[in-house]
């Protein structure tokens, strides 16, 4: 018996690691699940361009940790993360340029990508930056010239196109990084350079005069209406650059967040409308500081032409203006309740803060009266 029973309890110490092990490995697996549907993964530019930047701050406020995660990806430039969106099965949305997405559209090149695309939001503009040589004094004098317009193929040579047809202009492309570019101005191999990211770039605000180096300005001329705005940068952009109280006229690109228009994948369109609902409802917390002082320029809301919104941005800010419309007419009865009230509650007694516990408080009757 003594004997049976040894072996009888051996016998369960020998079954129960691979019952645990099960357990755990269920666990592992239902983990792993979980935390592959509440992953999102947002594809930026370079470290230089800034993209980097506005994608670490959404990760930094949208992230719960719980049924979301945002997972910044660094990429190359605009046009290589719009191909990343449309090819690339770990990428749920990307930052790109309005020049690069209408490019391709016309193009055809990557297909038809006004139906596989759509926009969550139109971001923050974001200036072209036309650093050259001190002895040059305007973009006319560098016809002929040698100019940097990023790698072939980049969203940097997409706009410097566009800029030099607008402006009549025939130069040499040279397809350099950033930091070549700018040794290559220095040592006079190049002309000039453009370079595009949020204002100030990083590695242009470390420039100081006896870099030999200067900022061109660029006349808002005809033919850069369709794809870029009149923009400038500042003494306060680039103190070492910008004469105190000085402006260089410039143009500037829109960024925009887009995402690929997957409908016939549900688990992928969940999370898509997840992160939307999370991006918009936390919005007014990215405008603050320390993030990018470019969020506090976007507005959400605003449309892009001739592209498709995202459905789950599109219900969400219609939502929003219902709620925005129908709060504006409950006001417009609380304030018209003040002035009949007048005998019992005098406006200018009630402080602003004790008018906003009265308008909570009107809100809650009146949803009561509503409900019987």
């Amino acid at each position: 018996m003594r004997i049976a029973m040894v072996l009888g309890l051996a016998g369960l110490c020998l079954l129960s690691p691979c019952g645990v092990a099960n357990s755990v490995a269920d666990d592992t697996r239902r983990n792993s699940g979980q935390q592959n549907e509440g992953a999102v993964t947002i594809m930026s530019g370079t470290t230089f361009d800034g993209h980097a930047t506005i994608v670490r701050d959404m990760a930094a406020m949208l992230d719960d940790s719980q049924s979301l995660r945002v997972l910044p990806m660094i990429g190359q430039d605009p046009a290589q993360t719009l191909k990343d969106v449309l090819f690339l099965r770990s990428v749920d949305l990307g930052i790109t340029h309005s020049t690069v997405l209408n490019h391709f559209a016309r193009t055809g090149e990557l297909g038809p990508i006004r139906e596989r695309l759509v926009y969550v939001a139109k971001l923050f503009n974001e200036e072209l930056h036309l650093l050259a040589r001190a002895d040059i004094a305007t973009v006319q004098a560098l016809n002929g010239k040698t100019v940097n317009v990023g790698r072939e193929g980049s969203g940097t040579q997409i706009a410097a196109r566009i800029l030099f047809e607008a402006l009549g202009l025939q130069v040499q492309e040279a397809h350099l990084d950033t930091a070549q570019a700018v040794e290559a101005l220095k040592s006079g191999d190049i002309d000039a350079t453009i370079l595009i990211g949020t204002t100030p770039i990083a590695g242009l605000a470390q420039l100081g005069p006896e870099s030999g180096l200067t900022f061109l300005p660029i006349p808002y001329s005809k033919g850069l209406e369709d794809d870029t705005y009149p923009s400038a940068l500042t003494h306060d952009d680039y103190p070492a650059l910008i004469a105190n109280g000085g402006r260089i006229d410039t143009v500037a690109i829109c960024a925009v967040l887009v995402a690929l228009q997957d409908t016939a994948n549900a688990e992928r369109q969940a999370k898509l409308g997840r992160f939307i609902g999370r991006f918009f409802s936390t919005f007014d917390a990215l405008q603050q500081a320390p993030n990018h002082p470019k969020w506090r320029e976007v507005n959400f809301a605003a449309t892009l032409e001739d592209w498709q919104r995202a459905p789950q941005a599109k219900a969400w800010i219609e939502s929003a203006k219902s709620k925005a419309f129908a709060e504006a007419r409950e006001r417009k009865s609380f304030k018209a309740f003040l002035t009949q009230a007048g005998d019992v509650v005098s406006t200018d007694e009630v402080s602003e803060a004790n008018q906003q516990k009265l308008f909570r408080a009107f809100k809650a009757w009146s949803k009561f009266q509503q409900s019987n």
